[in-house]
């Protein structure tokens, strides 16, 4: 299994050039980029929040905290008094960090479920919502982020993959086919939860024709006819 470097600086590697190239056709200002980029980024590290002494999970859980936080701060600004939403931010952030990371890692298997592609799909299901309702970026932009998560989540899966094959010795791990998979079958309720996940996240999230317009990255005749000159 690749460790914690490997997953995030070959995220990184991959996910940067592809987020360069859409500013470079066209279909995306420079922060857009850049978001894709930080998203392939931590897509690549998302697989690993079941392993309890990830770094992953650790850094997962700190952001989703720093996420709630402001969310408290921007539900009490015209409500509370400026130390009650400090205490409010504060309070909300450590319940995330502590006791509902512990409640996460008790109730998931390292390589288990949401070590699946299903899982890489909820993911992306969730992102593209939290990035068009609570963030209020643009339907395309979202899917955007949506599509790099879910390639980074993939790159994960295939590293560990790659780990389990011993070249030198010519030799395949016992842990060969625990990575890459659909789902892991002998969770079937989990299986369904995340199902359930990816419908609601869908269902939540702008119209396909977004998505389709997110994906759409094909130049227009005339542009490409310039790059080719």
């Amino acid at each position: 299994m690749a460790d914690f470097k490997t997953h995030v600086t070959v995220a990184a590697i991959l996910s940067a050039p592809l987020a360069a190239s859409t500013f470079i056709m066209g279909v995306a200002n420079m922060n857009e980029a850049i978001l894709y980029a930080l998203a392939g980024t931590l897509g690549g590290l998302l697989p690993d929040i079941d392993a309890d002494d990830s770094a992953a999970i650790r850094l997962v859980f700190r952001l989703f905290g720093a996420l709630v936080a402001g969310l408290a701060i921007a539900f009490g600004m015209d409500k509370l008094l400026h130390w009650q939403i400090l205490v409010l931010a504060i309070v909300s952030y450590l319940v995330v960090r502590f006791p509902v990371q512990q409640i996460f890692e008790k109730f998931t298997v390292h390589r288990g479920t949401l070590h699946s592609l299903l899982a890489n799909l909820m993911f992306t299901a969730l992102s593209v919502p939290i990035a068009y309702h609570l963030f209020a970026l643009e339907a395309k932009t979202a899917w955007g982020i949506g599509g790099f998560i879910f390639l980074g989540a993939t790159i994960h899966l295939t590293l560990d993959e790659l780990y389990s094959i011993e070249l030198s010795g010519m030799r395949i791990k016992r842990s060969f086919g625990t990575a890459l998979k659909l789902t892991d079958w002998g969770e079937p309720l989990t299986s369904l939860l995340l199902v359930f996940g990816c419908a609601v996240g869908y269902w939540i999230s702008p119209s396909a024709e977004a998505w389709l317009t997110a994906f759409t990255w094909w130049p227009e005749s005339a542009r490409l006819a310039e790059w080719i000159k």
